[in-house]
């Protein structure tokens, strides 16, 4: 089992930045081989992938936001950091970071234009 904090949301206008953290704690041997993925769900809409980094293996990023976000995983801490530059107000929603179909509670980002 495995238990998801995530945390960093907030609110900035447009091309400001967001460094959102989920930290994952119970079993380390979950984290430490399996991918991460951080999601988003704006208001009115499905949630999305927005990134995704094997345990072992580079970063992936959605078109949306591929040169302005970077997701790097800290296996000794167990958390994944997820920095957002650039950020536009599509970038708006909840951002929820995903383990083996183990979810957090989101945390809000909200950009301004």
């Amino acid at each position: 089992q495995v238990q998801l904090v995530e945390s960093g949301g907030g609110s900035v206008q447009a091309g400001g930045s967001l460094k959102l953290s989920c930290v994952a704690s119970g079993n380390r041997a979950i984290f430490h081989m399996n991918i991460v993925d951080w999601y988003r769900q704006a208001p009115g809409k499905e949630r999305e992938l927005v990134a995704s980094i094997p345990a072992g293996g580079s970063a992936r990023y959605a078109d949306s936001v591929r040169g302005r976000f970077t997701l790097s995983r800290d296996n000794t801490k167990t958390t994944v950091d997820l920095q957002m530059n650039n950020l536009t107000p599509e970038d708006t929603g909840v951002y929820y970071c995903n383990l083996l179909n183990h979810w957090g509670r989101g945390t809000q980002v909200t950009v301004s234009s």
